[in-house]
């Protein structure tokens, strides 16, 4: 019988504790997928094709240095092994030239996982007719990409984990003959032909409202409601600088004032760390386990920041299973009231804003955001939308928008998946609300 990935992987680990020394610690990160890609262009299939792909990163560490090699995994024993043993050859030789890390972290500890979630997704013969039913006679554009992705790790004291998910991403967008957009993410383990029929005919509703004559929207603040994509991406600035101990540490964090309480956001607003979902791995870089769940802003108020063991040692914090980067992997914003029928009437007069791109601190310290509105944005009048709107510059603070001007969020969730590609398919994604805010500012 064929040896499995898993087989081989765990072999891996096994042979690198005999041959490395003593003194010698290591970890081992795999990343790995069976993948179909299929593009589309103009409603017909551009590219179509399955990857199978897999890369190692060893980890070597001894006298607090480490440094990494990254190589291919194949799934071939005897070509595997050679390229590891190799790297673990020169990574011995380099560290001895290497400096002292004061703050390297070394693997501890017992924990071992397996989990591995089966979906449904389309055979591979069904992706092309099943996707392009629905949009022939449209300008169809997109990307699917679906299969399953390994996430693993072992290392030196003989900790090991194993997840693999089955998920699926269709990235597409819709348009009309001048060129204007809709934009539309379908995402899940479980292909929902009734729920993609949905998500296509509202994205044909909304392409019809585009072609009206585009509303000339002056700068100044509007009553706005984000749909669930946009908030997804105000919800990824907080990577970026603001849930991280170490940024709070030095300084760089976005949510300093929240920390010192000097301000606190809408009671209304809660984010948390929900792995319960099963779209990413508990395990970070260093086979540590996070809670199933970890709250970050309950209500308002910040309960915890994202802390990884290296940023704990050196500041004599506690860590919390936070990965290296510590950045949100699997985000939820707790939903609220507002139901799908009451958004237009409950926003009466202003901005239905779906999705937002370019976004940038433009004032860090005060939690100023810079970005732009993108495809289909309508100017709302009575609660009717009346008129698709020209691209738009904000500049706003989270304070404002996610505290005292936050009305409502919807009672539904949507989940935004992750779908970039460069290197290997991404996991994960947020899960979030609709949010309708006042007095949002448009700079113009």
């Amino acid at each position: 019988m064929k040896p499995t990935l898993e087989t081989n992987f765990n072999q891996l680990i096994e042979t690198l504790l005999i041959k490395k020394t003593a003194t010698e610690q290591f970890t081992l990160i795999l990343t790995s997928e069976h993948s179909q890609f299929t593009r589309f262009n103009h409603a017909q299939v551009r590219q179509t094709g399955l990857v199978t792909d897999g890369s190692i990163t060893l980890t070597l560490m001894e006298n607090q240095r480490s440094s990494f090699r990254t190589f291919p995994f194949t799934g071939n024993w005897d070509i595997d092994w050679q390229t590891a043993y190799t790297a673990l050859l020169e990574l011995r030789e380099e560290l001895t030239q290497l400096p002292v890390d004061p703050y390297l972290v070394l693997p501890s500890g017992n924990n071992s996982s397996r989990e591995v979630n089966t979906g449904k997704l389309l055979a591979a013969e069904s992706v092309t007719p099943t996707i392009l039913e629905l949009v022939s006679d449209l300008d169809f554009t997109g990307m699917y990409a679906g299969g399953v992705v390994v996430k693993a790790y072992g290392d030196s004291e003989g900790q090991k984990h194993w997840f693999a998910t089955d998920t699926f991403t269709l990235d597409y967008s819709l348009f009309d003959t001048k060129g204007q957009a809709v934009k539309g993410i379908f995402a899940g383990s479980n292909w929902d032909e009734a729920a993609y029929i949905a998500q296509i005919n509202q994205a044909k509703t909304q392409l019809q409202l585009l072609s009206r004559p585009a509303k000339q929207v002056t700068k100044g603040k509007y009553k706005t409601y984000f749909a669930p994509a946009a908030v997804a991406d105000l919800l990824g600035m907080l990577s970026w600088s603001a849930v991280s101990e170490a940024d709070l540490q030095q300084g760089n964090s976005a949510l300093a004032m929240l920390s010192r309480q000097e301000k606190q956001l809408s009671p209304q607003f809660s984010l948390k760390e929900n792995f319960q979902q099963g779209f990413v791995p508990r395990f970070n870089q260093l086979g540590e386990m996070v809670a199933p769940e970890l709250p970050i802003i309950s209500q308002g108020v910040l309960v915890n920041t994202l802390v990884n063991s290296r940023t704990a040692k050196e500041y004599g914090k506690i860590a919390n299973g936070a990965n290296s980067s510590e950045t949100l992997r699997a985000p939820e914003i707790s939903p609220g009231n507002l139901g799908v029928e009451e958004i237009l009437q409950s926003l009466d007069t202003g901005l239905y804003i779906s999705n937002l791109h370019y976004l940038n601190w433009s004032d860090r310290p005060t939690g100023r955001i810079t970005g732009m509105t993108r495809y289909a944005c309508f100017w709302v009048e009575n609660g009717e939308i009346i008129a698709p709107i020209e691209n738009l510059r904000f500049d706003e603070s989270l304070y404002r928008f996610w505290g005292d001007n936050l009305i409502e969020l919807t009672n539904f969730q949507e989940f935004i998946p992750e779908v970039g590609t460069y290197g290997s398919r991404q996991l994960g994604g947020s899960l979030v609300p609709g949010i309708l805010v006042n007095d949002f500012t448009y700079t113009l």
